[in-house]
């Protein structure tokens, strides 16, 4: 005998299921922010002895602390990055990843072109919302 649940069942199942991922979601979040200050407390001493004993490496029984230096680069400017991209022929200073956006555009825009390479997937998906009060 199958059984067959209602659109009404399964919504508030889903929407009840969504609440208690968000309300694990966020207790998880408050805790790992109280520990990531921990560490970053931990993290500062380490680097305040290194840096007053001149070294770029601690041991201990429990393990190694290693300093090194880490650089970030980025751009307050892409229209002037673009053009030295392009005037200096340097495609590789840009992460392998495609513009989702403006993919689907160029491609509904122009459906005989296909770049090389190219991989798509679709699948359908449902987006479930809550209803408002008084409804």
């Amino acid at each position: 005998m199958t059984e067959t649940i209602s659109v009404d069942k399964l919504v508030a199942v889903y929407i009840k299921m969504r609440d208690k991922r968000a309300e694990l979601l966020r207790e998880y979040e408050e805790e790992d922010d109280l520990v990531k200050v921990q560490m970053e407390v931990v993290e500062s001493k380490l680097l305040q002895l290194c840096k007053e004993i001149g070294a770029d490496k601690l041991g201990s029984k429990h393990g190694t602390v290693m300093r090194s230096v880490k650089t970030r680069y980025w751009t307050s400017d892409w229209g002037a990055m673009h053009k030295f991209i392009l005037e200096n022929k340097m495609p590789e200073l840009l992460e392998r990843r495609i513009s989702q956006t403006t993919m689907k555009q160029l491609l509904e825009e122009n459906p005989d072109v296909m770049p090389p390479g190219m991989k798509t997937d679709s699948k359908y998906s449902v987006t479930i919302r809550r209803a408002t009060s008084g409804t």
